[in-house]
């Protein structure tokens, strides 16, 4: 069960690449951006000269609108196999750079705690500041990318304009309590990790001798969130939003019931999700049974996906959440479209000044 909530936690992490500045060894994959990014051109019309865009700020840097972060989760990588194709937010960010959006992949270690992970983002992101000349960045996160936005955050505030979560367990995962009971034995535990290693080494770049799924499943755990909680609190000045997810026919109910929901939000209210056969079985454990049904994206419910302002829930599943697996639809009778989704987050951050 271990090895199963592994591979459907995520898909995959595949970009463009391009040359980080000289001081750096790293690696970065982005759309947008014009020519610092080599990859996809922008109309945002980045100069020199930081009055030419935002107004300027006192630091010399440009202003709002800030590039965009997208932040993958658990068991995302670079290049699934080498295909140089697949990206686990499906044709996102080629999309949103023809808009002339200016947006990021970077990767991080697939399998790994946040701390971790959060440590190799926030180096990516100074990367990426360096590229464009921006003073900040807004990261919209998917799963466990949340939470390594977080730890961003709350170690470098004044690099973060806004962060918004998409179905990120910041109150933790019954899947992930499940599993660590079921895998209790150290031991055992490590011959899982080494198994990880070896089934993905061929298949994804960002592996490493550190890997290991268990530290990111005991973040999940009940007493690993309220840990990660207590310790990466809210950084003063960050913008805090978040989406939860619901499948198997869901309508949602008080959970997904918020103050202040995003209204493009409302176009997909009647949209009923059929779980995908691989979330089948967590899903059913999260949902409760008769007479107490949590919604849920399959793996995380939507009530430990809520942080900051709670902007609703969304007729998806885990996979369909970022448009996996490889593009297919959500389903029948289902008028999810995670492309417009993104596009309207998007728009509402650039509403909001950021």
């Amino acid at each position: 069960m271990v090895v199963s909530c592994a591979l459907l936690a995520g898909c995959s992490a595949a970009g463009e690449q391009f040359d980080p500045p000289a001081s750096t060894g790293e690696v970065l994959t982005g759309a947008g951006g014009g020519s610092a990014s080599g990859g996809w051109a922008s109309s945002s019309g980045l100069s020199d000269d930081p009055g030419e865009v935002g107004g300027g700020w006192p630091s010399g840097k440009l202003g709002p609108p800030y590039p965009i972060v997208l932040a993958h989760g658990f068991f995302g990588f670079e290049d699934f196999a080498g295909a140089g194709y697949v990206s686990y937010f499906y044709n996102l960010k080629e999309t949103l750079a023809e808009s002339g959006e200016t947006i990021f992949t970077p990767a991080v270690d697939p399998f790994n705690s946040s701390e971790v992970r959060g440590a190799q983002l926030l180096a990516r992101i100074e990367q990426i500041l360096d590229a464009t000349g921006h003073e900040k960045v807004n990261i919209i996160a998917h799963s466990q990318g949340g939470l390594d936005a977080r730890v961003v955050a709350h170690d470098r505030p004044d690099l973060v304009a806004s962060i918004v979560t998409v179905a990120t367990p910041h109150l933790g995962s019954k899947v992930a309590d499940v599993a660590l009971e079921l895998v209790a034995h150290e031991r055992l535990q490590d011959i899982l990790d080494d198994l990880i290693n070896a089934i993905g080494a061929p298949l994804y770049d960002q592996i490493g001798n550190e890997t290991s799924v268990f530290a990111a499943l005991e973040q999940f755990s009940t007493p690993g969130i309220a840990e990660f909680n207590a310790r990466f609190t809210d950084a003063p000045g960050v913008f805090y939003a978040s989406f939860g997810g619901r499948t198997n026919r869901a309508r949602g109910g008080r959970d997904c019931t918020t103050l202040t929901p995003a209204p493009f939000v409302a176009q997909f209210d009647d949209g009923l999700d059929p779980v995908h056969p691989l979330l089948s079985l967590t899903e059913t454990l999260l949902d409760g049974g008769i007479g107490e049904s949590f919604p849920n994206d399959g793996l995380v419910r939507a009530r430990d996906a809520r942080w900051g302002d709670f902007w609703g829930c969304i007729p998806a599943d885990h996979f369909d959440e970022i448009g996996q697996l490889f593009g297919q639809s959500p389903g029948d009778g289902n008028p999810w479209l995670y492309i417009d989704f993104y596009r309207s987050v998007i728009a509402r951050l650039r509403q909001e000044g950021f």
